[in-house]
């Protein structure tokens, strides 16, 4: 099974434009940026593991340069999106490409390891089409994800209290709670909370962040 490391500027053939598919490119960069902003940070190190129709033309159809710009944090028609592979190289991220023969549960399903010391984290993301997306594992969580209602992604060390202390925020900021996931890898380790609300609001995410236990707090509209 091959696996492709860009290192240098002299490994990418360009300039590389948005592709013809919206479906591999701006849904491509959607799920980068999603797992960017669950990690919380800028990855030092990256595995792209791609399926089916993603693992066969993530290169022709701009899919790679699509996944890494929304890892560095750029949307699917930033101008820079075509030097992203470049630009993840300069900025000291190790991204590394891995098509999987296997069958998928999704013909444009991707699954991202992202990392940077000791923070590590894995998702799997599904491109559905029309640039929209789904993300339907979380470190091993299975989930399903839409992001088309106002959600809240939670990651965060399985303590007592902590669902009671992250609603009463909600309460408190009278945002209404419409459905709310939770589960952990075991206990006393991570767990993760999926929180969708009635309300389009995150001005009390800040809060949530900065609470004991939470490694990292996303808002998704």
């Amino acid at each position: 099974m091959d696996q492709l490391k860009y290192r240098s500027v002299f490994d990418i053939i360009g300039p590389i434009m948005v592709g013809p598919s919206s479906s591999h490119t701006a849904g491509a960069a959607r799920i980068g940026k999603v797992v960017r902003r669950i990690f919380g940070e800028q990855p030092t190190s990256v595995d792209i593991y791609l399926y089916e129709s993603f693992a066969k033309t993530y290169r022709g159809h701009g899919t790679d340069i699509a996944l890494v710009g929304g890892l560095l944090g750029m949307e699917p028609d930033d101008e820079h999106l075509a030097d992203s592979l470049k630009i993840a190289h300069e900025q000291g991220m190790e991204v590394c490409f891995v098509p999987k023969k296997e069958k998928a549960e999704h013909p444009n399903m991707v699954q991202l390891k992202v990392s940077k010391g000791a923070h590590k984290l894995t998702v799997t993301g599904i491109s559905i089409g029309g640039g929209n997306i789904q993300i339907s594992e979380v470190n091993g969580f299975k989930l399903s994800l839409s992001l088309g209602t106002p959600t809240f992604v939670i990651v965060q060390q399985d303590v007592p209290g902590m669902i009671a202390k992250i609603t009463q925020l909600f309460s408190q900021a009278d945002v209404n709670i419409g459905t709310m996931t939770v589960t952990r890898e075991s206990k006393g380790e991570k767990a993760i909370m999926i929180i969708e609300t009635d309300e389009r609001r995150d001005d009390f995410l800040a809060e949530i962040q900065q609470m004991d236990a939470v490694y990292s707090a996303s808002y998704f509209e």
